[in-house]
C-alpha cells in the first residue's frame, strides 16, 4: 500500500508519494478542441493536463488557465469541496500513481473549516477512482486505483509533523514534540493559527483569518484596472507579483512599491491577530512561519513578532511543508513501502492554502 499527501489549496494543489512531488494551479477550465500542435513532446505532461473524470472532461491547471475559454477558480470553502477538491485531488494522484494502486491518504484542511468540511471531504475522495488523462497528441491512458483509508487532520500540523518526521515517518526531533510551539500558516485564502502543547493540539490557541495572499492580489489587480482597463484575474498574478511587475498590452507597469506596502500591511495585521489569540502563551518555545505567504511576508513579519521563530530554509518551496508532513503521517500511521529519497521539488511562488 503506498502513503500520500494531498494538499487542496484555493493556489496550488500539492501532492507527494514522498518521492515524487506534483504541484499545479487550482484551476479547472473546459476543454477546447486544440487543433494544432507545434511540438506534441512539450505540450504533454503537467503542461497540458486535460482530464476526463466521471464523465467530465476538465483542463487543469496552467493548462487550463492558457487554452480555455471558461475557466474556474474559487476562494470559496464550500465551492472548493463541492466543486472542485476531487478533480483537482484525482488530478494530483492520478500522476503519481499506475492502475491498481492502493492508497492511504492524509490531507488537511484550515482550522476554521476542519469541524465543517472534514468528513465531507474524506467522502468525496476514498474509495475507487478511474482517471483518463489526454495527451496533446491524442493518446489517452486511464488509470484506476482506490483510496482505502484517508485522514483529514488540521492543515498547518503537516507542518510540524514534517519538522519531527522522518521520510519514514519515525518521529526523530523528541525536543519539539515536548515544546509548547506555534504555527502561522500563511496561505492564499487564509492564514491559519495553530497551537500545539507537547503534540496535544490547543483549541483556544488556534483559528483561521481571512488575511490570505489573495487579499493582496485582489488589490493590486484592482490597481491595475484603474490604470489600464484589463481586469487581471487573482490566479495570473503570480509571476507579476513575484517580479514587481507585468506586462499588459506590450507595456510594462511597476507594481513593486503597491506590493511591498502590501505585504507590510498584510504582516502587521497577522501579527496582530498572533498576539491577540496567543496573549497568554508567554511560555510558547517556538513559532513556525510556515505556507506559500511565507515566502513574501516572513521578513516583515519578524519584526512584530516576539518570540523564537525558527528559521526556514530559504531554498525550499514553502508550500509544500504540509503537504511533506502529511506523507510521513500516513507512512507512520499506516507503514508503506521503503521511502525513497525525494526528488527535487519546484520553485517557490507566492501564497497557497
Amino acid at each position: 500500500m503506498k502513503a500520500h499527501g494531498i494538499d487542496i489549496g484555493f493556489g496550488f494543489t500539492k501532492a507527494t508519494n514522498g518521492k515524487d512531488m506534483v504541484i499545479f494551479k487550482s484551476v479547472l477550465g473546459e476543454p477546447v478542441d486544440i487543433q494544432f500542435v507545434l511540438n506534441p513532446a512539450v505540450n504533454d505532461g503537467l503542461r497540458s493536463l486535460h482530464i476526463v473524470l466521471d464523465g467530465q472532461s476538465y483542463f487543469v491547471g496552467d493548462f487550463a488557465e492558457q487554452q480555455s475559454n471558461a475557466r474556474q477558480f474559487t476562494l470559496d470553502q464550500e465551492s472548493l469541496i463541492s466543486q472542485f477538491a476531487k478533480a483537482l485531488a484525482l488530478t494530483a494522484v492520478g500522476q503519481l500513481n499506475s492502475s491498481y494502486d492502493i492508497i492511504n491518504v492524509v490531507s488537511g484542511l484550515p482550522v476554521g473549516f476542519f469541524r465543517q468540511y472534514h468528513q465531507r471531504l474524506s467522502k468525496t475522495l476514498a474509495g475507487s477512482h478511474e482517471i483518463t488523462f489526454k495527451t496533446a497528441g491524442g493518446i489517452s491512458e486511464s488509470r484506476k486505483f482506490s483510496i482505502q483509508r484517508i485522514k483529514i487532520i488540521p492543515q498547518p500540523l503537516g507542518t510540524l509533523l514534517n519538522l519531527i518526521m522522518n521520510d519514514m515517518g519515525a518521529i526523530v526531533n523528541e525536543r519539539l514534540t515536548k515544546q509548547k510551539v506555534g504555527i502561522v500558516d500563511i496561505g492564499f485564502r487564509t492564514t491559519d493559527f495553530c497551537l500545539f502543547d507537547a503534540l496535544r493540539y490547543v483549541e483556544r490557541g488556534s483559528s483561521t483569518t481571512d488575511t490570505g495572499m489573495s487579499r493582496c492580489f485582489g488589490v493590486l489587480s484592482k490597481k491595475l484596472r484603474e490604470e489600464t482597463g484589463v481586469d487581471v484575474e487573482l490566479y495570473r498574478m503570480y509571476d507579476a507579483v513575484e517580479k514587481g511587475f507585468i506586462r499588459i498590452r506590450g507595456k510594462e507597469v511597476n507594481i513593486s512599491k503597491a506590493k511591498e506596502r502590501l505585504f507590510e500591511n498584510a504582516a502587521r495585521t497577522i501579527a496582530g491577530d498572533m498576539n491577540r489569540l496567543w496573549a497568554d502563551d508567554w511560555d510558547m518555545d517556538a513559532i513556525v512561519v510556515t505556507g506559500g505567504g511565507a515566502t513574501a511576508l516572513t521578513k516583515y513579519l519578524q519584526p512584530l513578532v516576539t518570540g523564537n521563530i525558527i528559521p526556514s530554509d530559504p531554498a525550499s518551496d514553502q508550500r509544500l511543508n504540509n503537504v511533506k508532513g502529511y506523507v510521513k503521517y500516513a507512512r507512520h500511521l499506516w507503514g508503506s513501502a521503503e521511502a525513497e529519497t525525494p526528488n527535487p521539488a519546484p520553485a517557490s511562488s507566492y501564497g497557497e492554502g
